[in-house]
């Protein structure tokens, strides 16, 4: 198949990209850099420089290939209109990538609820998230309305070596920055609040599965465990050499320092459990985030 995928530079877009490439599949990527366009050749992918508000590349190239994998930006309406307009009535395939802080709370550091929210369960999001649901609710209609078969798939929080040129994550590697200035792990007020996380190549065998089987108008959470803030900065801390030494921080001053979206990230619970993927036949085998960490103090 041609593939085209936006943030093929990025973690989780070249990651996947280099999954698809080893699969035999003709990758096009499209990156905002110059730069980096001999790069992605380097690694097999045809690139397309754009950025997501290029709306007349963004719609050439998506009606040049068999199916989209749109990883760049989960907040960006303009480029999943583009795309969803580009492929009207074509039947092909458009999978959208947003992340679980659309079901993250205020809970600012203590623990909500002991069932984790499936892929079918209703929730009320935050209001800074009610934009990301209200563009996954469009994105999953244009299944019916539109013609195309789009499938959401929202990964938690995400671990591991990325294959891209981008090879880390968001929130632990952050994590980790900040507990090595401070000398021990860090976590939030109580650190009693859980996120549901997934390492990156069982992230990956998701999008290659629903490229083969999901139907359109599909949403699928990806996870393979959870833990508390305070459990992962203890793991951190052991990482790094303090030996399980944490500390708590002030929610206030993540808020003063970083906004309302890093609030969510790591002082809200965003726990979930991916039924619908493992209905599919999504079958996670990497290695859990516990025993990620352990290869960490190996290397």
């Amino acid at each position: 198949m041609r593939i085209l995928i936006t943030g093929a530079t990025g973690y989780i877009g070249g990651s996947v990209a280099a999954k698809l490439v080893a699969s035999g599949h003709h990758v096009v990527g499209l990156t905002r850099s110059q730069k980096s366009a001999p790069l992605l050749k380097e690694r097999g992918i045809d690139p397309v420089v754009g950025t997501l508000d290029d709306v007349e590349i963004l719609t050439e190239a998506a009606r040049a290939v068999d199916a989209v994998i749109h990883t760049a930006n989960a907040d960006h309406p303009g480029s999943v209109v583009a795309l969803v307009t580009a492929l009207e009535r074509s039947g092909k395939l458009l999978i959208h990538t947003t992340g679980s802080a659309i079901v993250a709370d205020h809970a600012d550091g203590e623990y909500a609820s002991a069932v984790p929210l499936t892929e079918d369960d209703q929730f009320d999001p935050v209001p800074y998230r009610r934009a990301r649901v209200d563009m996954n609710r469009y994105l999953r209609q244009a299944a019916i309305e539109k013609g195309i078969r789009t499938v959401v798939i929202c990964p938690t929080m995400i671990y591991g070596k990325g294959r891209g040129l981008h090879s880390e994550s968001e929130q632990i590697p952050k994590l980790i920055a900040l507990s090595r200035q401070v000398g021990a792990g860090v976590y939030f007020g109580k650190g009693l609040n859980r996120y549901s996380n997934v390492h990156v190549d069982d992230l990956v065998d998701l999008y290659l599965l629903v490229m083969e089987k999901a139907p359109g108008g599909s949403f699928y959470f990806a996870e393979n465990g959870q833990s508390s803030f305070k459990e992962l900065a203890e793991l951190i801390s052991v990482s790094l050499g303090f030996g399980g030494a944490t500390v708590s921080l002030p929610v206030e001053e993540v808020i003063r320092q970083h906004g309302e979206a890093a609030r969510l990230g790591v002082a809200s619970n965003s726990f979930v459990s991916a039924a619908n993927a493992r209905r599919l036949g999504w079958s996670p085998r990497a290695p859990s985030l516990a025993e990620w960490f352990k290869t960490l103090r190996a290397a």
